[in-house]
């Protein structure tokens, strides 16, 4: 048994690297030839030895030794390795320094925002610093009650934005899941909320798919009185039913009018970070009326680097607004038809009335085809396909707006 005078009075002689001096239950001091004292807990693990630091001498004297080893030694019945459970404990101590849910949040954020593309990111940051931050940035992580949460996404719910509210939530459970990887939180009360919501109902994008109806459509674009870059807008969209920004986007060096093809470039796409940065352009077959539309703004706009530049210069393409107003102009409201309801459109028509291969009109959208499993499993792009499907869907176009009866037989407009 050590006393604190034969603790103080303990040295290690020169030729050694240490001297140990026993206590009692495994307890000993360590001196080093320099002078330094430290404590040490030995115990057994799995059949080997092992052993645990419990401080530096004098800073901790004999009895707080002796009160740590004890403490080490209630640990270790209780089936736990006592070194591993200090472990955790610095980790958790180390981690507690940055609890606050803003700060847990923005180091999920800056984690996982290398791996989304730019549209998320926005969306994930906006849903943090508008609706969640503002309420629940300075509560503690790891105190945080399910009903706080919805407290604040039922602020998002209050003014009607039913779709943003589950969006929030979903970025909630995202961040407090790393709170519990990091050990700041021991649940995630996001889980909680299941069912706790209003449902929301995906509205769809307005469109019209009576023929009929469409020709009447057709017809109004074609005496639309704006502006030629709108104009030809107007006409492309059903044409080519490409997404409104990929539509709106459009580069003369996308273009290639002899062939009759349209490459998106991949950056442009609705795709994943990684199918934007390594994926294959979509290609759009472009039928003849398309071309010729082309090229009669070709001697308006192809100076530019845009098919359809703005009016506040040609670095901007015009605005989803624009084309929104214009339909609206022409009577048709954003319920009836919308410049993303043309895709619903060429859809429905193309497959129920022309009889084409849902398949080649899915090529045709860019949809990645999926399986009962969820994996995309379709790579095969159609073009040659495609281009037979774009022509006869131009011309069954013509048709309707000149008011021709069209009758449908095997994907052929008779």
């Amino acid at each position: 048994m050590l006393t604190d005078t034969a603790c103080k009075k303990a040295t290690c002689p020169p030729d050694k690297k240490r001297e140990r001096f026993a206590d009692s239950g495994g307890l000993y001091l360590e001196v080093s030839p320099n002078g330094s004292k430290r404590w040490f807990w030995k115990y057994r693990k799995q059949g080997k030895e092992g052993r645990m630091a419990l401080g530096s001498y004098p800073d901790v004297g004999l009895a707080a030794a002796r009160t740590a080893r004890d403490t080490a030694k209630n640990v270790k019945a209780g089936g736990v390795d006592p070194v591993q459970e200090r472990k955790v404990g610095q980790l958790k101590a180390a981690a507690n320094l940055g609890e606050t849910f803003e700060l847990v949040a923005r180091e999920w954020f800056d984690k996982r925002a290398p791996g989304w593309s730019s549209h998320h990111q926005v969306r994930e940051l906006r849903n943090l610093e508008k609706d969640l931050i503002p309420w629940l940035g300075a509560r503690k992580v790891g105190d945080m009650e399910a009903v706080e949460l919805l407290a604040a996404v039922r602020r998002v719910e209050d003014r009607g934005a039913l779709d943003v509210a589950h969006r929030v939530l979903s970025t909630a459970r995202g961040a407090l899941a790393y709170a519990v990887a990091t050990g700041r939180a021991s649940r995630n009360v996001a889980l909680d909320l299941a069912g706790a919501l209003t449902p929301h109902r995906k509205k769809h994008f307005a469109a019209i798919t009576d023929p009929g109806k469409l020709g009447e459509l057709l017809r109004a674009i074609r005496g639309y009185q704006g502006g030629p870059v709108v104009r030809t807008a107007l006409a492309l969209a059903p044409m080519l039913f490409q997404r409104p920004n990929e539509l709106r986007g459009m580069a003369w060096a996308e273009l290639d009018l002899e062939a009759g093809l349209w490459s998106i470039a991949p950056a442009r796409m609705k795709r994943t970070k990684d199918g934007k940065e390594n994926g294959a352009p979509h290609l759009v077959p472009l039928p003849r009326q398309a071309v010729e539309l082309l090229r009669d703004l070709q001697l308006l706009t192809g100076h530019t680097g845009l098919v359809f530049p703005g009016e506040r210069g040609t670095t901007r393409p015009i605005s989803d607004n624009t084309l929104r107003t214009a339909l609206q102009t022409l009577g048709y409201a954003s319920d009836t038809q919308t410049v993303h309801g043309f895709r619903a459109t060429a859809r429905t028509i193309l497959a129920e009335r022309l009889e084409f291969d849902p398949l080649i009109v899915e090529a045709q959208l860019a949809h990645a085809v999926k399986d009962a499993n969820g994996r995309a499993y379709n790579r095969t792009s159609y073009v040659e396909q495609r281009r037979a499907m774009m022509q006869t869907w131009a011309d069954y176009l013509d048709k309707l707006r000149t008011g021709v009866n069209v009758i449908p037989l095997h994907g052929k407009v008779a």
